[in-house]
């Protein structure tokens, strides 16, 4: 049975009171990085502070997923997809959708573009139809 990789918008709205997290879940490494760049890009030091609690909570509640040669294979793939249709893609999306592919697990994701070019690859994705 395949587990949940959760995408960083998930992860946010659940930490809000936005979303449930499915029982079997796990985040990618790249998840962490993401929030790490939203404590750095917090506009005052209340919002720095909400977004650091945030993601402590985050970091102990995960044993995120590496990026490694597995998911860089599945990386290439997507990013090839990506540029073929002339998406602009996030690098970070697109290690998302290839750590999930690497581990195969359900992408769960609020993000529009993001299923899409998952589902384009193949991967059964939890979120938006587009």
């Amino acid at each position: 049975m395949s587990r949940a990789l959760i995408d960083t918008s998930l992860v946010i709205a659940a930490a809000s009171g936005d979303a449930m997290v499915p029982d079997e879940a796990a985040i990618s490494v790249v998840t962490l990085g993401e929030l790490h760049a939203g404590v750095h890009r917090a506009r005052d030091a209340a919002e720095r502070e909400e977004r650091s609690t945030r993601l402590r909570l985050i970091r102990s509640s995960f044993d995120p997923i590496s990026v490694d040669t597995v998911v860089a294979e599945h990386y290439g793939r997507a990013l090839a997809l990506a540029r073929d249709e002339g998406r602009g893609q996030d690098a970070a999306d697109l290690l998302i959708i290839a750590t999930a592919a690497a581990t195969d697990n359900v992408l769960h994701t609020r993000d529009i573009g993001q299923a899409k070019l998952a589902r384009r690859l193949g991967l059964v994705v939890h979120g938006p139809n587009a």
